[in-house]
């Protein structure tokens, strides 16, 4: 059981229960009900046991040779035990989600159907065999993203909120903006390793230094993005800005040096508490004009 709940990441837990919980807030006015309750617990544990689960489960064997993997960064079996927790584990990530989509299914509309469908297939596309969008590159930072964006954008589908306002547009597209970026400057330190390995990334395409160059571009980007918003939304556009310079601090980092970027990486993961703490006390701030 232990193994099976370390391969969820607990640390990255808010990740994506927070999306959910915020959009469905937000777009019903602070509507409390059991929805709201199951979404949240749904895109809090079994959502990340699924994402990454998988992601344990078929990377294993590049895992093994990763440094990063065994922490915080994602957990590592001994090999002599893989085939038996690697088992339970994906009869845990499916089993687990079941009960949830069911109900979700049956509160939802055609169209909220269909965007958890496109979700869910994202999460398992990433990682499953055959399909392995993380090895595909540019393909691979979209789909990341989503991972992210997608509760987010499934909250807002299910509440059937105007996704064409000006609080919530520029909202998604910088989100998908912010998460492409951070997938793009995560994907640096391993370029070595993964080229080593026949990974292919978006990374190992376009080199670390250019790697971290578009990462500091798209954060940019969604914080321009976010200008539009009306205020004191438009407040959200400063946001970004702290993981551009985070990202620019290795701007001259190189295939030979990528593995520095950890540094970079590790201060990402404590920066998304920071920024999911501001983002909620603007929420609140939005809430009250």
């Amino acid at each position: 059981m232990k193994e099976v709940l370390a391969a969820s990441r607990p640390f990255s837990w808010i990740n994506t229960a927070y999306p959910f919980a915020a959009g469905y807030l937000m777009a019903t006015q602070g509507r409390i009900d059991v929805t709201l309750v199951v979404g949240t617990l749904f895109f809090l544990v079994p959502y990340n046991l699924l994402m990454y689960g998988v992601n344990d489960v078929f990377d294993y064997a590049s895992d093994l040779r990763n440094p990063r993997k065994g922490g915080i960064e994602g957990g590592l079996v001994a090999p002599e035990r893989a085939r038996a927790v690697h088992r339970r584990i994906l009869w845990a990530s499916a089993l687990s989600v079941v009960p949830f989509v069911v109900y979700l299914v049956a509160v939802g509309s055609v169209a909220s159907t269909v965007v958890l469908a496109v979700v869910l297939f994202l999460v398992v596309a990433y990682s499953a065999p055959v399909l392995r969008f993380k090895e595909r590159p540019f393909l691979d930072s979209f789909t990341s993203a989503m991972h992210f964006v997608g509760p987010l954008l499934y909250a807002l589908v299910l509440v059937d909120a105007d996704l064409s306002a000006p609080t919530v547009w520029p909202v998604l597209v910088a989100f998908v903006l912010w998460g492409m970026a951070s997938h793009a400057f995560g994907a640096v330190q391993d370029v070595r390793a993964d080229r080593e390995g026949g990974i292919a990334s978006v990374a190992t395409v376009l080199g670390a230094h250019a790697t971290v160059v578009l990462a500091t571009v798209a954060y940019v980007a969604a914080a321009a993005v976010l200008l539009v918003v009306p205020w004191p939304g438009v407040l959200a556009a400063i946001l970004p800005l702290p993981y551009a310079v985070s990202t620019a601090l290795f701007w001259r980092v190189t295939d030979d040096d990528c593995e520095r970027a950890n540094v970079g990486w590790r201060r990402f993961l404590w920066l998304n508490l920071v920024t999911g703490f501001l983002v909620t006390m603007l929420l609140i701030a939005i809430a009250r004009t």
